[in-house]
């Protein structure tokens, strides 16, 4: 099974956890959606989509793509993740970033933790983290087991 995992990421925990489920599966196409110069989807049987969440959203990119790409994405095997710091919102960001008609027809779509790096961050990002959660120093919620799960969910 040829995999294209496409990702969109600000600081980079998107990126970790696209590289990580490819060290699961022969093979995959790692793809940072920004780059630009997407292989053609039409060569692989099976295309993952991640990216990181940002005050509840899905970066710009990884929102554009499946929104032009939603009819091909449903002909093929498909999953999506999302990373951030919110584990307790998964479930509602999910829900709120990917149509129902997608979640229906995908093998997985999971919330599979992120990475707070304050040396990455801005002033006003620091600030936020600080006041919501209490967290001011580096913190990597990157879940192994609910990795292996999606890509478990993925290759089934």
């Amino acid at each position: 099974m040829k995999t294209l995992i496409l990702y969109a990421t600000k600081y980079g925990a998107a990126r970790e956890i696209a590289e990580r489920i490819a060290g699961r599966l022969d093979g995959a196409v790692v793809h940072d959606i920004k780059q630009g110069g997407i292989p053609p989807l039409t060569e692989f049987d099976c295309i993952i989509v991640g990216s990181s969440i940002y005050a509840g959203s899905m970066r710009k990119e990884a929102k554009e793509f499946v929104s032009k790409n939603a009819d091909l994405l449903r002909e093929k095997k498909f999953g999506f993740f999302l990373s951030g710091m919110d584990a307790d919102s998964a479930k509602k960001f999910i829900e709120a970033n990917i149509s129902d008609e997608l979640l229906q027809a995908a093998k997985a779509a999971s919330f599979l933790g992120g990475i707070f790096d304050p040396k990455k961050a801005g002033f006003l990002e620091r600030f936020i983290m600080k006041v919501a959660t209490k967290q001011s120093e580096y913190v990597n919620t990157i879940d192994d087991s609910e990795i292996e799960k999606f890509t478990e969910a993925m290759t089934s």
